[in-house]
């Protein structure tokens, strides 16, 4: 039997899901090195409605391996990272 998997919570004082996904998008970027962390796991939930959470990337498997970084529902096709790019979502307000 595999051991079970942990989640962190980390609850924040930001009021808009636009800057919460941006501040996921950061934590991705500066930590997407450290490899017990699956980023394209992360949803984010109002803090008042925690059952109802929101996936914040695509994560789709790809072809030949790694995921798609695009947000959910995003329009076309999934794509694999690009090598040195940013890989947070496009945010707006």
């Amino acid at each position: 039997m595999d051991d079970p998997r942990w989640v962190i919570h980390l609850p924040t004082t930001l009021t808009s899901l636009a800057t919460v996904v941006a501040l996921a998008a950061a934590l991705r970027d500066s930590l997407g090195h450290v490899d017990v962390l699956d980023f394209g796991e992360v949803t984010v939930s109002a803090e008042d409605d925690q059952g109802m959470r929101t996936r914040v990337w695509c994560d789709a498997r790809l072809p030949g391996g790694g995921r798609c970084p695009l947000p959910t529902a995003h329009a076309g096709p999934c794509r694999p990272p690009e090598v040195g790019a940013p890989t947070g979502p496009a945010v707006s307000s």
